[in-house]
């Protein structure tokens, strides 16, 4: 008998590894949002021990989504495909719009309880 000590947190929860069907679901997700906005520019976040290679792509206006990747050369692939810029979110951190952008949802969000 066999003890999985050492599995990822996801494949304990019983999702496994995401599947080149999440993959491209997930692309086609970025895609829309980079199509759909303008000023979008790509923050790759690295592997860690918890979480796969994710990619954080940032509107203009700070608006942001996140997607897996299956590792951080098809982030910037998917990024120069798209047309836009690309950075390591390790190195250069993360825009302040997008700081700005969460900041207003959670002002509206206690705005909305307190009412």
């Amino acid at each position: 008998m066999s003890v999985a000590v050492f599995r990822r947190r996801d494949e304990r929860a019983g999702g496994g590894r995401v599947d080149a069907r999440a993959y491209r679901d997930g692309e086609a997700h970025l895609t829309r949002f980079a199509r759909s906005r303008i000023g979008v520019e790509a923050y790759v976040e690295p592997r860690t021990a918890v979480t796969d290679t994710t990619i954080v792509l940032v509107a203009a206006t700070g608006e942001w989504t996140r997607r897996r990747m299956p590792g951080p050369q098809a982030a910037h692939q998917l990024a120069h495909r798209l047309g836009i810029p690309a950075y390591d979110a390790a190195v250069v951190g993360y825009p302040q719009r997008m700081r700005d952008w969460n900041s207003r949802l959670a002002d509206e969000a206690k705005a909305r309880r307190e009412i």
